[in-house]
């Protein structure tokens, strides 16, 4: 089979999108499959793109000076066709066109599929409403939310529109997002989300297409063999590592507040200390190193790493940390710690669906006070952190991307079907 991925979320960044892609197309190729990947990404030499080619990922037309922050951004989505066509003139041939996220490069790769009369699957990876929320300034965002239903409306139709509710569009710009979610996963011919959760989001406010849930998977050469229960020893200080984006939708300055909490109340107790391992960069990292001098917390700062040196400092953490609320709709940080049976903490319902039962702690709300009184009472009973790894270690196997590629394998293999039956 000939796929064909396209994604404004791959080359020069890193995230849950990216490693789910790498995932599926390692294991895809594994399994006999010809895997292409278009793909936004900042200007290269031509020998850095003769590396890439070597592995068909290829770079679509970009802009050169205009970018979001440090995210790629690509040329308008007619122009990505034209390029397609005349430097790939193969894509005419392939089987499936397996789209993720919803600006340029996503939005050709859909307009060219129903041109080509290729089947098209989108992956709605995650809540563009709390993105754009987040991380546009608040005066700014009513405005942004407008340009880019406009932009995306020029090239796919707007036939629903989303108001401003009390359920998550609880603002003109929220709806708007959703308005540009809800017609983007509308114009494919199947929709696949990570979690059950956002499914039923996007069926709420409005997707009529089919919609399946496929979850994320570890990419299986990364796997550990064989690694040992966590285990918080007396003596020992609570390992606490973070490795999501240090940024205003992951909320680490809500959990640097916990942590201060903690800290305060805990100075005249005998209770473990706690150190943070902070991976990864962002908008608040600046801010967070600041506060974290400000306050002497003992926390590391170490940027973005190798994915080796990041998979080696989460085997030797205790407790892994996904404080996001109403944002994330999987949250990979997550399943990277079950592959090493490291607990997790977190602060938003929807992620139980994620991790086994008994694995994690769940703070009572996502407040820095509660966040807090969960980190209190971890440090009281650390014998948790055993009781956990070890529930996580019984189920881990399930994340391997191998033993989930055969539900993507399955529905590409009912979309070909349907196109036969159709031509």
């Amino acid at each position: 089979m000939k796929i064909a991925f396209f994604s404004d979320c791959y080359l020069d960044l890193t995230g849950g999108i990216v490693s789910s892609i790498n995932a599926q197309k390692a294991a895809l190729e594994q399994n006999g499959h010809q895997v292409y990947i278009f793909s936004t990404g900042f200007l290269r030499a031509k020998s850095e793109l003769k590396k890439l080619a070597a592995q068909n990922i290829y770079q679509v037309p970009s802009c050169k000076l205009f970018f979001r922050g440090l995210t790629p951004v690509s040329r308008r989505p007619k122009v990505i066709e034209r390029w397609l066509l005349k430097t790939h003139p193969e894509i005419k041939d392939f089987n499936i066109f397996y789209i993720h996220y919803e600006s340029g490069c996503s939005i050709a790769g859909l307009r060219l599929g129903k041109k080509l009369k290729i089947p098209t699957i989108q992956v709605m990876h995650g809540r563009e409403d709390m993105g754009e929320s987040n991380i546009i300034p608040f005066g700014f965002r009513t405005i942004v939310a407008y340009c880019l239903n406009w932009f995306h409306s020029w090239y796919l139709p707007h036939t629903v529109s989303i108001h401003r509710d009390s359920y998550l569009a609880d603002t003109i710009a929220k709806a708007k997002m959703w308005t540009l979610m809800v017609n983007h996963a509308n114009f494919a011919d199947l929709v696949l989300t990570p979690s059950k959760h956002f499914c039923d989001k996007l069926i709420h406010y409005g997707v009529k297409k089919e919609i399946k849930v496929f979850p994320n998977g570890f990419i299986d050469t990364k796997f550990p063999k064989s690694p040992k229960p966590k285990e918080l020893k007396p003596g020992d200080e609570l390992k606490i590592i973070w490795h999501s984006r240090v940024s205003a939708e992951k909320r680490m300055m809500p959990f640097l507040k916990s942590l201060l909490i903690l800290k305060k109340n805990n100075k005249n107790q005998e209770l473990p200390n706690f150190v943070l391992d902070v991976y990864g960069g962002g908008g608040d990292f600046f801010r967070a190193q600041r506060f974290a001098k400000r306050h002497h917390l003992n926390i590391n700062f170490h940027g973005n790493v190798s994915f080796e040196k990041l998979t080696n400092a989460i085997a030797n953490s205790h407790l892994d940390i996904l404080v996001s609320y109403n944002f994330d709709t999987f949250g990979m940080t997550l399943i990277e710690a079950e592959a090493y049976g490291v607990p997790v903490f977190f602060c938003d319902p929807d992620m139980k669906e994620i991790v086994p039962e008994g694995s994690y702690i769940l703070s009572a709300s996502e407040t820095p006070e509660k966040m807090a009184e969960a980190l209190d009472s971890l440090l009281r009973h650390p014998e948790k952190i055993r009781n956990m790894s070890e529930v996580m270690l019984g189920c881990r196997k399930e994340i391997l991307i191998s033993h989930r590629i055969k539900i993507l394998e399955d529905i590409f293999n009912t979309m070909l079907s349907r196109r036969t039956k159709l031509s």
